[in-house]
Parts: structure tokens; sequence; C-alpha cells
């Protein structure tokens, strides 16, 4: 009997309530499932947090046969299916982790119908063991997550999502294909619809924006930046947090300078300091041992830590759900690739931070291990031009966000092409340093004319570090030997600090009156405005800003229905009742050997909290809580209600 879209979009709901616990879809998932169910390929857009494993994990429900998840990271399978089958969806996984033995028992699961969810390494689809068993199994959907992998042009290219379109080929049945990604520029997603061979695609985009998000952007000494962290971290004990550094020496040292300054500053803060041989922070990246690096990842979702230092090694994919904010240590090389980082954060839909620490050392740090990247054989030598390039025009955009005194949220958006209704300039819903802050504007001419003068005079043949040198004056070694001191400009900022004079420099190749060519030893050239600096009339300024002054817990809060607090609670007894059940849900999970979040996130405790449910249909009502965590663990949080409020 054919069932209708009709029927099947109302089963599609009804499957949400059921096992999700939610009465409505939101934005975007409604239109990819329905279109699954219709068996026509999808890409789907959606930024993190706003439910995409759901649109392939319902279908994994109400369609034939399996289907089949492409996920990056082998250490994130546990965690996905364990959530999974939390809410009462049968998957596995299958990985080089497993024995032989342990992998057929995983297939014939698959194929008896006990396994309807199962996720696979895009290297997997390479092995013949796995190419067998495909071949003859029912499989109705095949899901890539993080689907922008596969795109050179994208910010995280894995050489091993090129495969994923011949898998998809030889099988003797295709399936329908269903893509996401949560960073994805107009060039990425054709890229992803080529690459992968997606058949006239329903694409989805749901926006780009993270409401829940506060962007802050602070420029910082590199010396200064580990005693912010320290402060930051101290001040916000409760909270768990992701610090990303671009080097692995970097996360470790980062990390025991903050498990050693931390617990002297809490006290400070009004905070009680933990247990002394209990770490605040532990390291993460790829040079680790991989039990240590498990363990670090483990001690992190499980709440045993509050803190993780790691590289860009980690997190993609990560679950966790209850990360209340993340702080950059070093510039990103791409906005896709801090949006995808700093959007680890608040995946529960909470308030939480976003802070990008900055110098220009970073900028040329970037702009280095760009111009000595790895060559990449799947290209030709033009085409690894053409990628050297893009990267080069990716690092800009993220040099701009890192400089502008516009919106955060809107130059994020603007940048994945999405105008929004927001005028411009206008106070963003999320948050962010810009928008509270004031600014002062300072005449700046002089020295970028002189900066100016000073690149003619010396034949566009040096690099920033020996202009600024040449300007103030310098009596160093290499300069005097070089006869730098007999240029018309030496010494003509001599009155002006150096960072000043390095900052107008970098402002004007933003601005493009001067441009840094590409290479091991980067040479500063005039830009296309270079000409306006002669002009009589020239007049250039830089912005400065005010910062907000903090509060004694800066916590902002965010536009809602409801009152609630950065990183904080609802307050009152609601607040004290949140905590209980979050010792609750900790004891839990120890005794099932999963992370917290699993058992349920921190927005299903805090309207948990509000609502008081005392009956099976009230606990029902609870934002995330369907009939499989009703039947485990209503019991037990409905009691704790019980007992809070005797």
């Amino acid at each position: 009997m054919t069932i209708s879209q009709e029927e099947l979009d109302a089963q599609a709901l009804g499957t949400l309530r059921r096992y999700f616990g939610y009465e409505d879809f939101r934005p975007g998932q409604g239109a990819l499932i329905h279109t699954i169910l219709e068996g026509r390929d999808v890409l789907g857009v959606m930024p993190t947090g706003s439910g995409k494993s759901l649109c392939y994990q319902i279908p994994s429900l109400l369609l034939h046969g399996l289907t089949i998840v492409i996920s990056p990271l082998i250490s994130l399978m546990k965690d996905q299916v364990d959530g999974a089958n939390e809410i009462g969806i049968p998957a596995a996984f299958i990985n080089g982790s497993q024995s032989i033995d342990e992998q057929e028992d995983v297939f014939a699961a698959a194929n008896a119908g006990r396994v309807r969810l199962l996720y696979v390494a895009p290297e997997r689809l390479e092995t013949q063991r796995f190419v067998n068993f495909a071949t003859h199994a029912d499989i109705a959907l095949v899901a890539v997550d993080e689907a922008h992998c596969v795109s050179q042009w994208g910010q995280d290219f894995r050489s091993s999502y090129l495969g994923i379109g011949d898998f998809i080929d030889a099988l003797p049945d295709r399936p329908t294909l269903a893509a996401f990604t949560a960073t994805a520029t107009e060039r990425v997603r054709r890229d992803i619809i080529q690459m992968l061979r997606l058949r006239d695609p329903e694409v989805v985009v749901t926006g780009f924006d993270r409401t829940n998000l506060y962007f802050d952007i602070l420029k910082l000494g590199t010396r200064d930046k580990a005693n912010w962290i320290a402060r930051y971290v101290a001040g916000h004990a409760d909270e768990s947090g992701i610090i990303y550094c671009s080097t692995r020496k970097q996360t470790e040292e980062l990390a025991d300078t903050i498990n050693a300054l931390v617990p002297q500053l809490r006290p400070a803060a009004g905070v009680d300091a933990p247990h002394p041989s209990s770490p605040i922070a532990v390291a993460y990246h790829a040079g680790l041992p991989p039990a240590q690096r498990e363990r670090a990842q483990r001690d992190f979702v499980t709440d045993a830590v509050p803190l993780v230092v790691a590289t860009n090694a980690f997190g993609m994919g990560i679950d966790k759900s209850n990360v209340r904010y993340v702080i950059h240590h070093n510039m990103p090389e791409s906005i896709e690739a801090y949006y995808q980082e700093a959007g680890r954060a608040g995946r529960d839909g909470e308030p939480s931070r976003c802070t990008l620490l900055w110098n220009e050392s970073d900028i040329v740090t970037r702009r280095r291990l760009l111009d000595n990247g790895g060559a990449n054989e799947r290209l030709t030598e033009d085409e690894q031009e053409q990628v050297r390039r893009w990267k080069r025009h990716l690092l800009d955009a993220m040099v701009g966000y890192c400089r502008t005194t516009a919106c955060l949220h809107r130059y994020m958006t603007r940048y994945f092409g999405e105008d929004g209704d927001a005028a411009s300039g206008a106070h963003c819903v999320g948050g962010c340093v810009n928008c509270d802050s004031t600014f002062s504007t300072t005449d700046v001419s002089r020295i970028a004319r002189t900066i100016s003068r000073c690149v003619h005079d010396l034949g566009q043949t040096y690099g920033s570090g020996k202009i600024v040198a040449v300007l103030r004056g310098s009596q160093a070694k290499d300069v005097l030997e070089r006869g730098l001191d007999h240029a018309p400009t030496f010494g003509a900022l001599a009155d002006v600090p150096q960072s000043t004079v390095r900052d107008v420099l970098n402002q004007m190749v933003s601005d493009g009156f001067l441009t840094i060519t590409e290479g091991r030893l980067p040479i500063v050239m005039f830009g296309a405005r270079a000409a306006e600096t002669i002009d009589p009339a020239f007049h250039y300024e830089m912005k400065s800003i005010t910062r907000p002054k903090p509060a004694s817990s800066p916590r902002p809060s965010r536009p809602a229905v409801e009152p609630t607090t950065f990183g904080g609670g609802h307050g009152g007894t609601d607040e004290a009742l949140f905590e209980h059940l979050r010792g609750l849900r900790r004891d839990i999970a120890r005794e099932i050997g999963k992370p917290p979040y699993i058992v349920f996130s921190d927005r299903s405790l805090r309207d948990m909290a509000s609502r008081r449910p005392h009956t099976d249909d009230e606990f029902l009502e609870v934002s995330g809580v369907g009939a499989s965590k009703l039947g485990k663990y209503g019991e037990r949080f409905m009691q704790a209600i019980a007992d809070f409020e005797d």
C-alpha cells in the first residue's frame, strides 16, 4: 500500500515527538526530512546545534532499510551511537577499533534489521569487507556529515571524502543521498553537489546566525593572552569550555599555566578552589599518544574536567551540548574555521560566549603557514596555486573580522552570503563586543603618508619589519649594514610607538593602500589605492574600541522570552533546582558510563526546573524528553524534584 506524503509528514512529526521530545521541527528540518522521505537527494546547510543529525535520524526510523552515516572522526562515533541508542534508535558503528568478529556482528545485526543507523568513517568505504556488506545490504539512505570536507575550497578538505561518489555509484541500487554541513559558502556548496554527485538536490540553507552566541574580539600581546585566559577561567568555574591554540606546544604550555594559575585566582574571584589533584584543563592535539588523547576527550565530554586546550584536531562533530565558552588563543586561518570551532559553544541553545584573542604576529604566522603549506599531489601546480590564492583570500577575510568595528554577527552572516533583515549598524540579536562598545577615531594621516613614502624609498623590496625599523630610526646592525639609515624617511616616525606604526601599516594593507606578497619572505608593496596617499587632501583615520566596563561577573544576556543570564540560569529556586538536577544527571552518567549530555541537555534540565513535572504526562512536556528517556529516567528525576520541594 502506498503511503501519501501527508501521512509520511505526519509520521515524521510523530516520530519527532515520541523519540526526541520536541513538539515541532526547527527551521529547515521539516523540509529536509520531507524531501528525503520522497526519495530525493538533499544538501542541508545548518548552523552547529540546529539539529542536522535529526534530519537523517528520523528518516532512518521511517525508511525501509538501513541508513549509513559517513562521519569523519572515529573518536566521535561512540558518542553519536550512544546518543541515538539512548533515545531508542538502534545504532552501531564500524571502525578500525573493532575486531573482525565485532564488525561481522554489526554487519549481521544490520542485515537482520536490528540496526537502523550505521556510522562509518569515509576511509571504511574503500575496504573490501565493507564494500561486500554494502553491495548486499538494503541501504535506503546515505548521509554525509561534515560534507564541506569534500571541497578543496573549504577549510577542512579531506581526500578520503573524494571516494564517496564512487562508493555510491558502485552500489547495485542507488540510495537517497543527503549531505550536511554547518559551513559552506556558495562555492563550497557547488563543490559538494559536484563531488558527491548529488542528483537535482533540494538545497536548504537555514541561516548562519547563532543568536545564542556572544562574539568578542580582544587584541592582546602574546605574553598577555595566558593571563587573560586564566582570569576568565577562574571566574567561570562552573562552566565547560574549549580553548583553541595554533600549535601543539601552545596547548600543553597553556594547559599547564591554567592548572597552575587558576587555583590561585579563584579565591579572588569568589570561587572555591577544586581539589588540588583535579586538573582544570587537559591538552589535546594529534601528537599525543592515542590513549592519552582519548582520555583527554573522555574526561572533557563526561565533565570530569571542565576545560580542554586543543589544536583544531579537536572538536569536529563534538556533541557535547553544554560548552559555555570557546576561546581562541590565536587567530584561525578562515571565517569558516572560526565559525565551526566557535560554534561548538552553546549547542543546546543556551547563551554562550566566543572570544577571539589576536595580534599582528598571528597574521604573520598564518601567512607563513599558508605559504609554506604542503603540496597536494592530487592537484596540478596551477591548481595548487589557485588554492593558495584562495586560502590567502580566506585569511584576508579573517583579518577583516578581527579589525572590523561593525557588528560581528552581521560580518559573519554576510560572509556566508546571507543578507538578513537587520539594518546595517543595528544591534545584533546574540550580542557582540562591537555593538556593545563605543569607538573613538584617531587621525593617522601623517603616519600613513610617511609609511607609503618609506615603501617607495626602499624600492618595494623589504618586509614590514624592516619598514617599521627604518621609520623608527633603528640602529640595528642589519639596518645599518644595508645602508637603510640613509633612506629619506629614516627615523621619520621616531616619535610614534612601534606598535602604532605596525598597526597603521597593517590597516593600510587591509584597506588596499599596500599589499604584502606571498612566499617565505613577504614584501610590502603598493596596493591599488597607493596613489591616494600623495594627494594633499589625503585623510586617514583608525578607530579604537572602548570596551564596556565588565560587571563583577561579565555575563551578557541574550534577548529571550524568559530572562536568561549568559552562561548562568534563571536565578532563584529554579537555578538551585537546576544544580540539584545536574548533580543527579552526573550520577546517572557515571552509572551508565556515558557523558552527562547524553542523559539530558542543560536546556532540558532548565525546562525541567521551570516546569517541575510530577506525572509522566507532565514529564513528556519537558523539551527534549521522549518516551525512551521518560522510561529510563523519569521516575528518578521526578523524585528529585519532589525531594527538592519538601
